[in-house]
């Protein structure tokens, strides 16, 4: 069967709820997923407080994605199967988001000064249940209002690092990521490597005391996955893969179910609930 380990929910910038996300799963075959929303766990939380965990015909991997310092390039980091009530990891991703809700007001500004009618609550009104409001929220809110077609478009000639909406946010180090997802009983994972776009930053992570890579993403083309499944062999790395779906139109995969692993991958992930 198929398993899909990068996923994402309104909890973050995905356009399905964590309920949506998990019966749009079901009726695509999966066996297991990842809910890895951006430096948050609501997602996932929710499930549980709200009585959808463990779920029913599929199996649940609690996890989260943080995005990690770095002065030139974009690191992300999973963490899966991790205890999301744990007080440590609780304390971090409160520092996130108070450094995320800054940030946001900083790039609001700094679009409304670059001419586009553009404010707070056009882009909470996009972002909705979310804590962790993003650059896509904001390049969402642009499109809404016809000044960009797609969300690249907005990324490319505002949003991203060296752009002139751009503002740096507060990021946990790759190192203290790992730590921080050890001490909350979870496995940490370099996601899509080829967009940290410089092998020799990917080497020193894989030899950075992280557990795994995600070799199957939907950018890696069959060279490139192969490259990664044999870094992540050199390392004695788990394998992972997974769809980074959002359910956003312009983006692939706009489905759940399109870009799938084998459950062989996300079996060594998943524990059951006790």
């Amino acid at each position: 069967m198929a398993s899909d380990l990068h996923m994402h929910t309104t909890y973050s910038d995905g356009k399905l709820t964590p309920e949506e996300l998990v019966a749009a799963a079901k009726t695509a075959g999966l066996h297991y997923i990842a809910i890895t929303d951006h430096d948050t766990v609501e997602g996932v939380a929710h499930l549980y407080e709200n009585g959808y965990f463990p779920c029913k015909g599929i199996h649940v991997i609690p996890g989260i994605e943080f995005s990690a310092h770095h002065p030139t390039q974009e690191i992300h980091i999973l963490g899966y199967n991790i205890d999301i009530y744990n007080g440590e990891l609780a304390d971090k991703l409160n520092d996130v988001s108070e450094a995320r809700w800054s940030r946001f007001s900083e790039m609001v500004e700094k679009i409304q000064k670059l001419g586009y009618d553009l404010r707070e609550t056009d882009v909470l009104a996009i972002a909705g249940a979310s804590k962790s409001i993003s650059r896509s929220h904001m390049a969402r809110a642009l499109m809404k209002k016809g000044y960009f077609k797609t969300v690249r478009e907005a990324f490319d000639e505002l949003l991203k690092k060296g752009k002139p909406a751009y503002v740096p946010h507060y990021r946990l180090d790759v190192e203290e990521i790992i730590e921080l997802v050890h001490q909350a009983g979870g496995k940490a994972v370099l996601a899509h490597p080829k967009l940290v776009y410089d092998d020799a930053i990917v080497q020193r992570i894989c030899a950075s005391g992280i557990d795994g890579m995600e070799c199957f993403y939907p950018q890696h083309d069959e060279a490139e996955t192969q490259k990664y499944l044999a870094m992540a062999k050199e390392h004695d790395l788990m394998i992972t893969g997974g769809s980074d779906f959002h359910g956003i139109p312009t983006r692939y995969p706009a489905e759940v179910g399109v870009f799938t692993v084998d459950d062989a991958y996300a079996e060594p992930l998943y524990q059951p609930e006790s």
